[in-house]
């Protein structure tokens, strides 16, 4: 059973030992400020006033558990996705035509269309980026962004109207660049944590999956290539400071899933062909498969944060079982290349997954006791 590990040196920059994947629980008083402005009883300036109270409470409540970076919980999104991507030029938010089914019978009610030349011509949550900066103290401030594939995973060619795209080609061109404004949007504004929310590639994984893209009519064999492409695309020369980091996992609402499927079909791209400087990986259930995938990670200073702790229950993990798992991870990349973190957010969409915010606190502590029991530093 791994114990103290004081020879590992304490990280100097993230992702941490114990670190999370960014959304939060939305507490009652901002569920109820957004009700009442969805039906037109609230201003959006006091909307405004109602998140900004409940971010400065959620980032005080993440310093004082010791985690090391902070994040806004996401409280300003009403989902982890649709909230940046329909900001884009070119994109649209609208019923959909193709349903995301996840586990359970669950829909996802809402879909992307793309009607125009994608571009970024206005800063997407920047702002939201420079509040949480300007109110952490300890922490170091994260941002969360959905990965450029999930505006063509979801919805594919039928999705994106063949007389602005004739050919994916330029599609994903446009978008890998559109990325890259983002994030030199951020790393702009002194962002240095910045993650990159990629399901879609632990989607590849699933053989279930692959079969309904190419019943849609997707060329499947190398879309895990140009989803790497645009991902470096994007993240190509961004500040020396500056860390992105990449969520992978199989599906997070209402704890609900989608996928499942070990990393193996995607682990040699993933690890050696994407630029990023670490992986945030979905290991909480048997859906995710084995350790075996991290081997083809290069040694080095890349990290794998393993999400060995689920967001989608309230039951508490135990100290043992964590580290009994972080021991057999490490068998196949060393504990120095690891770190420890729920397998995703508590709450990718506003109506969040089915635990309390008391329970996912414990959770988020045990994460940093742990970590203190096992690298010795958080």
């Amino acid at each position: 059973m791994t114990t103290s590990t004081t020879a590992i040196a304490p990280r100097t920059r993230a992702p941490f030992r114990a670190d999370h994947v960014g959304s939060l629980l939305r507490p009652v008083k901002l569920r109820e400020a957004r009700a009442a402005r969805a039906l037109g009883n609230l201003t959006a300036e006091a909307l405004r006033e109602v998140e900004n109270a409940c971010i400065i409470e959620a980032i005080a409540k993440q310093e004082s558990i010791g985690l090391r970076a902070a994040s806004d919980g996401e409280y300003r999104r009403a989902y982890w996705h649709y909230d940046f991507l329909q900001g884009l030029d070119g994109v649209e938010l609208v019923e959909p035509k193709t349903k995301v089914h996840f586990s359970g019978g669950v829909v996802l009610p809402k879909s992307l269309e793309v009607h125009g030349r994608v571009g970024y011509s206005k800063p997407l949550m920047v702002d939201d980026y420079r509040f949480v900066a300007s109110h952490v103290k300890t922490a170091v401030a994260k941002q969360t962004i959905p990965s450029p594939s999930v505006l063509h995973f979801r919805g594919g060619r039928q999705a994106i109207d063949p007389s602005i795209y004739p050919t994916l080609d330029g599609f994903f061109t446009d978008l890998g660049h559109a990325y890259h404004s983002a994030v030199q949007s951020f790393a702009d504004a002194g962002c240095k944590y910045l993650q990159l929310d990629e399901v879609n590639i632990a989607y590849l994984c699933d053989p279930d999956q692959i079969e309904l893209l190419k019943a849609r009519g997707e060329h499947v064999d190398g879309l895990l290539e140009t989803y790497a492409q645009m991902i470096n695309t994007a993240i190509e020369g961004r500040p020396s400071d500056m860390v992105v980091t990449m969520h992978l996992c199989r599906g997070n609402f209402r704890s609900t899933w989608v996928a499942k499927g070990g990393y193996e079909p995607v682990a040699e791209v993933l690890f050696n062909q994407v630029g990023v400087d670490a992986y945030f990986m979905e290991y909480d259930s048997d859906r995710a498969g084995g350790f075996e995938p991290l081997r083809l990670m290069p040694r080095g200073n890349k990290i794998v944060v393993l999400g060995l702790m689920t967001s989608k229950t309230g039951e508490l993990e135990t100290a043992d079982e964590l580290k009994r798992r972080l021991d057999e991870a490490s068998k196949y990349l060393p504990l120095e290349q690891l770190a420890l973190s729920p397998q995703c957010g508590f709450a990718s969409t506003e109506e969040g997954n089915l635990l309390t915010e008391d329970q996912q606190w414990k959770k988020l502590e045990l994460l940093v006791s742990v970590a203190r029991d096992v690298w010795g530093s958080v």
